[in-house]
């Protein structure tokens, strides 16, 4: 048996408040300006968030606004949790984008260059129906359910702060057997429990997320270990933005590049070369080219095709890999203008992908988690002389 474990967390966290306020910044920047380029950051702690980075745009927004607004729709609207939309504190100290930058990727360029060097991931895995790692799926199913019955009222004395962690046990074949542990942290309020804290975790929650042929008699429930869980957001720990990546991508299955995603345009390959490799890996899993795929693409600033791409299918694919590389070279342009137009990416679509994962997303309909590159891809990997 092996086991291996993921974690999610809420979208009360104080870093993914920091992601969240990213974002709707750079969707509200996008919904008036498109060709907008954005590279968002933000801290946050008791009373105050700063917002910084660069933006260009002819068309600002108002950030003060942004910033009170997400905070309170992620629940921190009560001056007693030592963080609230009113009273906090909003610094803005956003710049202009960098001209030697914009020389690169400038929509006057021949080619959308990318907006800066580096390598992205993508990762596919046949182990759930949304092709993710089951450990990060379950992990933020349990998350946005505790958001849920939050929202709700079901457990109305939970606050919006938040984890989760699953750990799943895998048999010698690779496949998910049973879930081996479950550990959630939720703050709450100061008077409740810890006994009814865990029952009502364990009722409305895990029960609710975890299906009934994953658990067994043995399956371990913690729920906040440490007995209290009271002070928290960014009263408890100061937050900031792009800290999660392992949250935001596979949960550690695969492999990061590095790169963040909130407050990015896509222009930033960080983002849009990662959400391109997620497409792939999980259109190559969806056409049965394999069970496991995991895609890097790798880029140089101001240039626009990418310096490589590497596929690995770890000994799953039904061809070779240089194979499933070629048919991927016929069918996909990964220049980050042509990702930016297939993928429609210079929408605002951002804030709802703050939290709860990047990927895998069965509520939203985000264009690199469709399958519709399959049929090309499984055309294109056939060898020649076979029947279609």
């Amino acid at each position: 048996m092996r086991l291996f474990t993921s974690e999610s967390v809420t979208e009360g966290h104080p870093d993914k408040v920091c992601d969240a306020i990213a974002d709707a910044i750079l969707d509200a920047v996008l919904a008036v300006d498109p060709a907008a380029h954005a590279a968002i950051e933000v801290a946050a702690t008791t009373g105050t968030v700063v917002v910084l980075g660069e933006l260009t745009t002819e068309h600002p927004v108002d950030v003060d606004d942004l910033v009170r607004r997400t905070v309170r729709e992620i629940g921190y609207d009560d001056p007693a949790l030592g963080f609230d939309a009113d009273s906090v504190t909003v610094t803005s100290l956003i710049k202009g984008q960098s001209p030697d930058i914009a020389l690169g990727v400038d929509e006057h360029a021949a080619e959308l260059g990318a907006g800066d060097q580096g390598m992205m991931f993508g990762y596919a895995t046949d182990e759930t129906t949304e092709l993710m790692p089951m450990p990060i799926q379950l992990a933020h199913e349990l998350c946005r359910r505790l958001a849920e019955v939050r929202r709700a009222g079901t457990v109305p004395y939970l606050r919006p702060d938040g984890k989760s962690q699953v750990t799943v046990a895998y048999g010698h074949d690779r496949l998910p057997r049973s879930v081996h542990t479950v550990l959630i942290s939720t703050q709450h309020a100061d008077t409740i429990e810890a006994a009814d804290i865990a029952n009502a975790v364990r009722r409305e929650v895990v029960d609710a997320v975890i299906p009934a042929d994953l658990r067994d008699g043995e399956m371990r429930l913690l729920v906040n270990p440490t007995g209290r869980f009271v002070l928290g957001g960014p009263a408890g720990d100061s937050g900031l933005s792009g800290r999660k990546i392992i949250v935001d991508t596979y949960g550690g299955m695969a492999r990061h590049g590095g790169g963040s995603f909130s407050g990015k345009d896509p222009t930033k390959v960080d983002r849009s070369g990662a959400y391109a490799a997620r497409w792939i890996a999980k259109n190559v899993v969806a056409a049965g080219l394999a069970t496991r795929c995991e895609i890097q693409v790798a880029y140089a600033i101001g240039i626009a095709r990418p310096l490589a791409l590497n596929v690995d299918t770890f000994g799953t694919g039904v061809v070779p890999d240089a194979r499933i590389r070629a048919a991927i070279d016929a069918v996909v342009d990964l220049r980050p203008g042509a990702i930016i137009e297939r993928l429609a990416l210079r929408r605002p679509i951002y804030r709802p992908t703050a939290a709860y994962g990047h990927f895998g997303r069965r509520d939203l309909d985000l264009s690199w988690e469709r399958t519709d590159l399959a049929d090309e891809l499984l055309q294109a990997a056939r060898p020649a002389g076979t029947a279609a």
